[in-house]
């Protein structure tokens, strides 16, 4: 049993609670609205009033707050509270410079720092099969793997930064992805074929992938209710293309689709939508329903 802290209790970090207290962890819970972390109760979790309260006396802290300025206003507000030698384990999605300066804050503390990001939306959180992708030591990343393993499957891919720019590369695919498969099944449903007899026939192929199982479903069902949310996907595109700047790389096809998302958020009210919602704005786009 470890002693853990778990800061965050969404959409993800409530499944990843519970998994965490099913593999018999010891786990204390925030959220900046109490209502979404009291009902973890029940499944064994202790939930505190404040971050600083949440993270004292725990050896690792994991983090699944919405953003990089969310996460390092919590780090400010509870660094007096850490326990000695405790690690914060970054498990949101934040720029890669944001995850290298909050390392440096904790080292500069005596503390840990692994940034950890996931994959595998609400599905893999509920069902602990995340894909983590973890930048660190790899001595930090190994006292933190087994804890990462009650929640999917860690790879250690690399320093400090490394974790947040996998993932970065992971949203680049999903949300061009989405975009493909979004095309694919309005030309299916427009040209009278049968969107799910396709996917099953196109199982094991080269187009065949989670996205176009999942969301090709969603799409052809109107099913819209958040998994992954679009105003989520635009702030990770947002700093794909940051990112991308200070590389001096142009990234087109990711662009285009961000500023898709951005018409879904800002002209049809889709922001809190499933990202797999980007179907309703290509009917839109194409005057259909």
């Amino acid at each position: 049993m470890t002693k853990l802290t778990l800061l965050g209790t969404g959409l993800m970090g409530a499944p990843m609670a519970r998994n965490l207290l099913k593999a018999g962890h010891d786990l204390t819970v925030w959220n900046r609205s109490r209502e979404k972390a009291d009902p973890l109760a029940a499944d064994g979790a202790t939930v505190r009033d404040t971050a600083a309260e949440a993270v004292a006396g725990s050896g690792i802290v994991i983090s699944m707050l919405s953003d990089g300025p969310a996460s390092d206003a919590v780090q400010e507000g509870a660094m007096d509270a850490f326990a000695k030698g405790a690690i914060w384990v970054e498990m949101g999605s934040i720029k890669p410079a944001e995850a290298r300066a909050h390392a440096a804050r904790f080292a500069e503390a005596g503390l840990g720092y692994v940034d950890a990001p996931v994959s595998g939306g609400t599905k893999g959180a509920e069902g602990a099969t995340l894909a983590i992708m973890a930048g660190g030591d790899a001595e930090t990343f190994a006292a933190v793997a087994p804890v990462l393993s009650d929640l999917g499957r860690p790879v250690h891919v690399g320093p400090v930064g490394a974790g947040q720019l996998s993932k970065l590369a992971n949203q680049a695919i999903v949300a061009c992805t989405i975009g493909a498969v979004a095309e694919a099944m309005l030309l299916l449903r427009e040209g009278g074929a049968d969107p799910a007899a396709v996917r099953d026939a196109l199982k094991g192929g080269f187009a065949d992938s989670t996205i176009l199982q999942q969301h090709g479903a969603r799409m052809t069902e109107g099913d819209f209710v958040p998994g992954g949310l679009t105003k989520f996907q635009i702030k990770d595109l947002d700093n794909v293309l940051d990112e991308a700047g200070g590389l001096s790389l142009t990234l087109p096809t990711v662009q285009a689709i961000n500023d898709r998302f951005k018409v879904l958020r800002d002209e049809m009210d889709g922001g809190d939508l499933d990202h797999s919602a980007l179907f309703l704005q290509l009917c839109a786009l194409n005057g259909l329903r």
